[in-house]
């Protein structure tokens, strides 16, 4: 990992044109990336510390503007394991048990929505099936967010979210695969993956929505150009983005 500050640069491909944009005084780990409305993007370091429980904690996220200089940094929790933004540009984040079992207010409820001054908007209270044990991955579709994370209470399993920031609806469904690490969705259509670990493949499942049940349509054995790099598995608008090494693949839901 590189000394903080430093230079990176943040390539956007569309088409077939690229996009090359310095980003200056990193002074952060980035763990995520996620895009912003307006060509401003947010990176996210997974982990934050404070130093004493009347500390304030220190900042793991950070805006930048479209031409790679920093806007606003603030704290979005500890030990993330997944970061997705959707269409208004709100941030949403799933975290792991570190982070749940941990002292930071929103790590503990497993999931939490942000606004990109660092405000908390959203959390789950009461809203889903159980306690999250563990978060998994995200999606867009659209204007609706999905926020995948396990259970280990009752119900047991793995557990799709989807929420509608508009009007504040939550909808939670079991998911066909559990632990999956990649997810994308288009309407009642879904594709989910599962790396095979330290090899280069990975289980790729689609499913479809039936009313209230998510059911797999197929399954298949997916050979990969490098190791699935983990926390790097992103759903946008039915497109899954996965990294293998040092390529990037997309999957179609």
């Amino acid at each position: 990992m590189p000394d903080v500050p430093f230079t990176a640069e943040l390539v956007t491909i569309t088409g077939r044109e690229e996009r090359r944009t310095p980003v200056k005084d990193i002074r952060i780990r980035p763990s995520h990336l996620a895009l912003l409305p307006d060509s401003r993007f947010l990176l996210v370091n997974g982990r934050t510390s404070r130093d004493s429980a009347e500390s304030p904690w220190k900042p793991n996220a950070v805006v930048f503007s479209p031409s790679g200089s920093p806007e606003a940094e603030f704290c979005v929790g500890d030990d993330i394991a997944a970061v997705v933004t959707d269409v208004r540009g709100g941030v949403w984040t799933a975290y792991g048990d570190e982070g749940i079992y941990g002292d930071h207010e929103e790590s503990t409820a497993g999931l939490a929505g942000w606004n990109t001054h660092g405000r908390p908007v959203w959390a789950p209270a009461g809203l889903l099936p159980d306690l999250p044990l563990q978060g998994c991955t995200a999606a867009t579709d659209n204007e609706r967010v999905w926020l995948v994370w396990y259970s280990g209470g009752s119900p047991h399993g793995t557990f799709l979210t989807q929420i509608t920031p508009s009007t504040g609806d939550v909808t939670s469904y079991h998911s066909p695969v559990d632990k999956a690490d990649g997810f994308a969705v288009r309407g009642n259509r879904a594709v989910l993956t599962r790396r095979d670990h330290n090899k280069r493949s990975v289980e790729l499942i689609r499913a479809e929505l039936d009313g209230t049940t998510w059911t797999p349509t197929s399954r298949r054995r997916l050979r990969v150009p490098g190791r699935i790099v983990m926390n790097c598995g992103q759903g946008r608008n039915g497109s899954l983005w996965l990294r293998t090494g040092n390529t990037w693949i997309r999957i179609e839901a």
